[in-house]
């Protein structure tokens, strides 16, 4: 990893991006991990800073007139973005920057950093993910119903990623995830 680059994880609420990501920074503590900025409401035990950056819609608002945002997009009724300095500032000093982001926000950055690597996390069925939204116990059944609308089209997007990942056995998901991080070049 001499050069800094991006890597982008997507993939619909509820697949299990936060423990791939989770795992995969415990393992590779010389990845960058973006904190994103979001307009929703912290959940129980939520920090500033460090898991999001929470901010109101109007400060939101500002961030994209003042082009401060390298993506952004609307999810769920909230707002998401991902802060253009540090990440620039990153890749710049020669990290690796991962950014766990919606699918609007990945295609922003597909027009922006196309040589970015691209990962979707998928599924392993639509029960499954409704299964596992409904386990997290965080959201109302309205909210549930939205993420799931969204899930399928995020689902039906996923060949548009470089690689796509199905997560139904978290130490394979993390194995196919490292191999296309840290293979060495032409294997």
């Amino acid at each position: 990893m001499a050069t800094g680059n991006l890597i982008v994880l997507t993939g619909p609420s509820g697949v299990g991006k936060g423990t791939i990501l989770r795992s995969l920074l415990q393992r590779h503590p010389d990845l960058y991990l973006s904190t994103s900025v979001t307009t929703r409401t912290p959940r129980p035990g939520e920090v500033h800073g460090k898991h999001y950056y929470f901010v109101t819609r109007a400060e939101f608002d500002r961030m994209v007139v003042n082009n401060e945002l390298l993506e952004w997009a609307e999810f769920a009724g909230n707002c998401y973005g991902t802060p253009r300095r540090p990440v620039e500032e990153q890749i710049r000093r020669g990290r690796w920057v991962v950014l766990e982001i919606e699918l609007e926000g990945a295609r922003q950055i597909r027009r922006t950093f196309p040589e970015a690597l691209r990962i979707f996390i998928l599924p392993p069925s639509m029960p499954e993910l409704e299964y596992r939204l409904r386990s997290r116990g965080q959201d109302s059944e309205e909210a549930i119903t939205r993420r799931l609308k969204r899930a399928q089209a995020e689902v039906d997007a996923a060949d548009e990623f470089d690689i796509q990942v199905i997560n139904d056995d978290l130490d394979k998901a993390l194995e196919r995830i490292e191999t296309v991080l840290f293979a060495p070049v032409g294997v």
